[in-house]
Parts: structure tokens; C-alpha cells; sequence
């Protein structure tokens, strides 16, 4: 197996670690893309809310005047959770359930395998690689 240095695997590290930490990264990367899809809420429920407001206006400006002053007065700036709009979620994610989960898995990986990443990773792609063929080299400093 040929594999740069940043991505071999420590003497005395078993493969049962190597899958763990595999797998702890790929729990990471579904937690990357949550919290993706929490700044998409963040910003299409922003998005929704200023446009909501035109709306109100443009009724109260057509003379439905109590129906926008209902809209303006139940939902325009609403609480998407209980005292809290999406900044605040997002925020509280990033702050406690993303923090954490950052902060142990580089902690797994400083502390089993030298801090190295996706080990299980390079691992696979010079098992499944075939060597010499153009397109399935082992870095992009590789000789081609």
C-alpha cells in the first residue's frame, strides 16, 4: 500500500480503531450537512419573513387594512420556537450538540491515530484503486 504520510495509518493502530473513527467521521459529515440545513432554515425563514412583511404592506396599502394588521400582529416577526428565532437555533446547535461532536471526534483522532483524518478512507481508495491506471492515482502530486 502506497499512502502519504498524512494518511498512514500509526504502527500499532488495529483495524477495528480505524473503522470506529471511519465511522465517527461519517456520523460527523451527516452532522456537517444537518447543520447545513439549519442555516437553510436560518436564511429561507429570514427570506419568508421580509417577504412576508411586503405582503402585509402591499394588503394594507390595498385597503385590507385589518387583515394585515392580523398577519402583522400574529406572525410578521414571529418566534419560530418558543423565544426563539432561527439565529438563536442555530446558534444553540452550533454552541452545544456541534461543538461537542467536533470537539470529541478530534479528540478520538488526537488521541488513537495522531490526529490523522479519513484514514479508513485512504485506506479504501488504495484497496479499490487500480495502481498505474490514469485516473486513479494516489494524490494529484502523483506522476501521471
Amino acid at each position: 500500500m502506497t499512502t502519504d504520510e498524512e494518511h498512514t495509518r500509526p504502527d500499532g493502530v488495529d483495524d477495528l480503531t480505524v473503522e470506529a473513527l471511519g465511522s465517527i467521521s461519517e456520523a460527523l459529515e451527516a452532522i456537517e450537512i444537518a447543520r447545513g440545513h439549519l442555516y437553510s432554515l436560518h436564511r429561507i425563514t429570514g427570506t419568508a419573513d421580509l417577504t412576508l412583511g411586503k405582503g402585509v404592506e402591499q394588503l394594507r396599502e390595498a385597503g385590507h387594512t385589518e387583515l394585515a394588521d392580523k398577519f402583522e400582529r400574529e406572525l410578521v416577526g414571529r418566534n419560530v420556537l418558543f423565544g426563539r428565532w432561527t439565529f438563536q437555533i442555530v446558534e444553540e446547535y452550533d454552541d452545544g450538540y456541534y461543538g461537542t461532536f467536533k470537539r470529541l471526534e478530534k479528540e478520538a483522532r488526537d488521541t488513537l491515530v495522531e490526529g490523522k483524518r479519513h484514514l479508513f478512507e485512504s485506506e479504501m481508495k488504495e484497496d479499490r484503486r487500480t495502481q498505474g491506471q490514469s485516473g486513479h492515482e494516489h494524490r494529484p502530486d502523483s506522476e501521471r
